[in-house]
């Protein structure tokens, strides 16, 4: 199935906790065409995610409206919602949300077993996806035993396995090194180009912007920008410049609170490492975009 239109209009999110309410979006519009790459940028805990969810049917929005198509998301019931997940959208989450216990492709034919898909077209898709993302030779593994890479390609096939005409990734490469970066950022492009799949993709990585028709900024709950990529990638896009030095701020902040968890001993040596590389590159690629 070809991509499809999203079209948000005044979106409003409230969460509430006792007396305490936050307002995650604030009357956020945005209009997505069919077949097309949109990136969403923005400081953490600007609404990226809550935005995505609600795209994706995972949550109901407190105002305003979200129409995937001819569908009217916001007004489904919880029923109607599973359903609409099923058949219309496939996510790819930073932390692959793979099931452990099933191999590489018991983990692609478990959405077609759930939308009932016969047994020789679930068969014939999970050897078209193993093929277009490289992993034929990974098929009976478990996900423990792939590289970080290759378990987010698995769960790119996961997202693919029903052909939904809309992809939702939040932050696909945010645990992934810039080698394996740039090879999901360009699979993402693959399916975009080969199967017109309208993709929108939340995240922190400017390698992953430069494959997108469109970037909207969000901050503060807000669409704060609307840039396409030669914007963006001019000399002039003072506002995205400022987007990528304040994301090195909170990279320098974050690694500030590693080091104070290091020393109080609530993190071992191996996380500690682990966690350090991994922000370092971050901020290495970050500085490189801005230079």
């Amino acid at each position: 199935m070809k991509g499809i239109d999203v079209h948000v209009k005044n979106l409003i999110k409230i969460y509430k906790t006792g007396k305490v309410e936050v307002q995650a979006l604030r009357g956020v519009n945005l209009d997505v065409e069919s077949g097309s790459i949109v990136a969403i940028i923005g400081p953490s805990g600007s609404g990226k995610t809550t935005l995505l969810n609600l795209i994706g049917g995972l949550d109901y929005p407190t105002g305003g409206t979200v129409k995937v198509g001819d569908i009217v998301v916001s007004n489904l019931s919880p029923s109607q919602l599973i359903n609409y997940r099923r058949k219309y959208v496939g996510f790819v989450f930073q932390l692959f949300n793979l099931i452990p216990d099933l191999t590489v492709e018991e983990n692609i034919e478990l959405p077609m077993i759930s939308l009932g898909v016969p047994k020789q077209k679930r068969k014939d898709t999970i050897e078209m996806l193993l093929d277009i993302l490289g992993i034929k030779n990974k098929r009976y593994q478990f996900p423990s035993e792939l590289s970080g890479g290759e378990q987010q390609r698995v769960a790119i096939a996961v997202a693919l396995a029903n052909d939904p005409p809309l992809i939702l990734a939040d932050e696909p490469t945010g645990e992934l090194d810039s080698a394996n970066t740039r090879i999901i950022t360009d699979y993402f492009s693959k399916i975009n180009q080969e199967f017109k799949k309208t993709i929108i993709i939340v995240t922190h990585d400017p390698n992953v912007t430069k494959i997108a028709h469109e970037i909207y900024r969000i901050e503060d709950g807000m669409i704060k920008g609307r840039f396409i990529p030669s914007q963006v990638y001019s000399t002039t896009s003072a506002s995205y410049s400022e987007y990528i030095r304040k994301r090195i701020e909170e990279l320098d902040e974050q690694l500030r609170k590693l080091d104070e968890e290091f020393k109080q001993g609530r993190i071992d040596s191996d996380k500690y490492i682990e966690d350090k590389i991994r922000l370092k590159q971050r901020k290495q690629i970050l500085l490189e975009e801005l230079q």
